[in-house]
């Protein structure tokens, strides 16, 4: 553990009390998008199976917790709750998010550390967590006009990978034989698909207007 992962960690954890807190406040889910809750939720499913086998410390299986918890709750809001489903724009949150899944499986297969099941599905998770959030910055762009919490969610989303990015450069840097090139090379094209969205949030930010991303 070193500041860099426990500011990823901690800032990951506050984009997810950030969306809840919209959605159970306000009980309202507009701007947010299904299809990338659903893939995260299926992001954590699939990298923590090891959850009641494998004990790390508690504060890893705390996180691991709150991330499973959250995620599929996330989910059932927008999926089953009688006031918060009103609110969510299906005919706007159209990405095909299946398509994302087979390539994600089909590399994990091709390129991974060792062939096992639970190695496989871990990384599987690393990649679709790569490409998750193209849905909600598709529907965001759809949308264009955002309000402040969603904005809040997208951008502690992005600046949490690029925590961990300064991580993995720390621990290179300080631990011998520090290498893994699948959850570094994901890791910083997922950073990359923020990289317009921090541009328009920092501007709005700068100009204290509210945030629109082109169509």
């Amino acid at each position: 553990m070193n500041i860099f992962r426990l500011a990823g960690d901690m800032t990951h954890l506050a984009s997810v009390l950030v969306l809840l807190l919209k959605i159970h406040t306000i009980k309202s889910c507009a701007g947010v998008s299904l299809k990338t809750q659903e893939l995260y939720a299926l992001v954590f499913a699939t990298r923590y199976l090891d959850i009641f086998t494998d004990f790390i410390s508690v504060y890893n299986t705390v996180m691991k917790l709150i991330f499973l918890g959250s995620s599929f709750s996330i989910v059932w809001y927008i999926r089953r709750h009688r006031i918060v489903r009103r609110s969510y724009d299906k005919d706007q949150d159209t990405f095909r998010h299946y398509f994302l899944m087979l390539p994600c499986l089909l590399l994990a297969l091709l390129i991974h550390e060792k062939f096992t099941f639970r190695e496989i599905m871990w990384t599987f998770s690393i990649y679709l967590e790569a490409v998750a959030i193209l849905p909600q910055l598709v529907l965001l762009q759809r949308t264009r006009n955002i309000d402040n919490l969603t904005g809040q969610y997208v951008f502690l989303l992005g600046a949490y990978r690029a925590l961990y990015i300064l991580n993995w450069i720390y621990r290179y840097m300080t631990e011998p034989h520090y290498v893994h090139w699948i959850t570094w090379i994901a890791g910083t094209v997922q950073t990359l698909l923020y990289a317009d969205f921090f541009y328009y949030y920092f501007e709005s930010w700068k100009n204290n207007v509210r945030l629109q991303l082109p169509a």
